[in-house]
């Protein structure tokens, strides 16, 4: 049942990070009269956000699956 449970979270920290990333790309302008520069840095910012968590979550699984 841990396993499953296990397996579940690292589905779904994957799929949060790919949906986070698809959703800061595709996402228009924020209302704001940024430069482009600033729009690119902030959806970089954001994509990173994306990247760092499901990793984080994947090295906790890992951990854990590789433990039992």
């Amino acid at each position: 049942m841990q396993k499953t449970a296990t397996r579940v979270f690292i589905y779904s920290s994957i799929t949060f990070g790919v949906i986070g990333i698809l959703l800061i790309l595709v996402g228009g302008p924020d209302g704001n009269n940024s430069t482009l520069l600033n729009q690119r840095l902030h959806q970089l910012l954001l994509i990173t956000v994306c990247i760092i968590l499901p990793s984080f979550a994947l090295s906790v699984a890992s951990k854990y699956l590789n433990d039992k």
